[in-house]
């Protein structure tokens, strides 16, 4: 038997002692009956409940949806680094991720690590104030999906040439140092972005910009790949997985978003349908807009368009009208479609694209809910630079300033120490073999062709 080094052995370790810890951590009742039960409604809870799942579908959803757009050597070990988040950060989320969110405020930088640590006071303690008709724990749960998917997102910008244990590595530093903080930032009510006035309503700074910009810093990191230096052009492994992969997307969004009111109520009902039309408005106008280049209107152009329309709702899903974000929707489309044709003029490998579309479509997002939000959607909102807000607007610039700089500076200095410490990117050898064999020993195939031969045999030959 091969001898394991320390690197191989770490992980395996790390988790053992963490399930160890947990096994001394007293069990208690998720709320008490007749205490603090009443201060609870059934609809709100079951309503989170599906949005919580309806998010966490979002996941195996990107899987399809960056699976099916890289080269088919390659589908699965692009397909597992969005999954095995649910797995890194369902178990970092219970250890200390949830404190660092949302516990006691530190300066209002981040969370004290130590007060929800292994999930202590999450089951028996107070609701969350801005969600105080659900359980604090059902409230964790919620947004334990958001932290999940977030790093997976920048898996496409990184895809067939990362190690596989890099990514893990990645994906527990960004979530402590990146994600973690800015989160608290945006959503505690003491974080200095919230007390400042700046509003995220479902992720659109927490999510997306940080996602975007650490996907930047990574692709500068990892440099480019053979194939993007020779100018070659990938076919996508399987459009129809894109197809799929934008529909649980979609389908999953309107828990991400309309889950984001923390309640069965009106404002649910307007970030929904905000949600949809958006990402139909968005859809068509990138479709049309490559129509007017030159382009045939494509599976894989409406697919981004939409994913892209669905990103850039998402900071005011719940503070913009629904006839206003079809414009969200549109402006969203054209100004990501626009990034990603430089970027394919520069020398950026950035593979799927995923700071100019889920960055910057964040970006555009977060500037356009400074334009169009309204107190008559939402009370507790602000009202935009279209309805005389016009510092408002400034403070959502002054804020994506803020997280852009941060986000790309942390996430930069993560990746090169990651490199520093272990082989962030696979050889040159195992980059051409595709990282589907030489990562995980396994092979993607589309399935089989039976040939029938002229002696009367018949053979099996895989459709790749």
């Amino acid at each position: 038997m091969k001898k394991l080094t320390f690197k191989q052995l770490a992980p395996f370790f790390v988790l053992i002692i963490v399930a160890v810890g947990a096994a001394f951590v007293k069990p208690v009742a998720d709320y008490v009956p007749g205490v603090n039960e009443t201060q609870y409604n059934s609809s709100d809870i079951a309503w989170v409940l599906v949005s919580t799942a309806l998010v966490f579908l979002m996941t195996p959803g990107l899987a399809f949806f960056y699976g099916g757009m890289v080269h088919r050597k390659n589908v699965l070990s692009t397909m597992i680094k969005s999954v095995v988040a649910a797995g890194v950060v369902g178990v970092l989320w219970v250890v200390c991720g949830f404190s660092l969110c949302f516990g006691d405020s530190i300066g209002g930088f981040v969370g004290n690590p130590g007060t929800f640590a292994f999930f202590k006071g999450v089951n028996s303690g107070p609701a969350w104030p801005a969600a105080n008709t659900i359980p604090l724990s059902l409230f964790s749960l919620f947004q334990l999906m958001f932290a999940v998917i977030t790093p997976g997102l920048v898996v496409g910008a990184v895809a067939e040439r990362i190690r596989f244990t890099s990514y893990i590595l990645f994906t527990v530093l960004f979530s402590l140092l990146v994600y973690a903080p800015v989160a608290h930032w945006s959503w505690h009510p003491n974080g200095f972005l919230a007390k400042m006035g700046a509003l995220d309503f479902a992720g659109g700074t927490v999510v997306h910009i940080t996602a975007g910009c650490a996907a930047l810093a990574g692709a500068l990191v990892l440099k480019r790949r053979k194939v993007h230096k020779e100018h070659k052009e990938i076919p996508p492994a399987n459009i129809p997985y894109v197809l799929i992969g934008t529909g649980l997307l979609w389908f999953g969004w309107f828990g991400f978003n309309a889950g984001s009111a923390v309640a069965a109520n009106s404002l649910a009902v307007n970030a929904f349908g905000t949600t949809n039309t958006a990402a139909a408005s968005a859809g068509l106008a990138w479709m049309f807009f490559d129509v007017l280049k030159g382009k045939k209107p494509s599976v894989l152009g409406f697919c981004i368009g939409a994913v892209v329309g669905l990103v850039a709702i998402t900071p005011g899903a719940g503070f913009v009208g629904i006839p206003q974000s079809i414009i969200v929707g549109v402006v969203g489309a054209l100004v990501s479609n626009m990034a990603v044709s430089l970027k394919q003029k520069s020398t950026l490998d950035d593979t799927l694209d995923v700071f100019p579309c889920h960055g910057i479509g964040g970006m555009v997002g977060m500037l356009l809910t400074g334009v169009f939000a309204s107190k008559a959607v939402n009370s507790v909102g602000a009202d935009g630079l279209a309805y005389g807000g016009a510092g408002f607007f400034f403070t959502q610039l002054k804020a994506l300033l803020i997280v852009v700089a941060y986000s790309f500076t942390v996430s930069f200095l993560i990746f090169k120490f990651i490199n520093f410490i272990l082989p962030i990117r696979v050889s040159e050898e195992e980059e051409e073999l595709g990282l589907d064999a030489t990562q995980h020993n396994e092979k993607y195939s589309q399935g089989t062709l039976l040939v029938h031969q002229k002696d009367g045999l018949v053979s099996e030959i895989d459709v790749d």
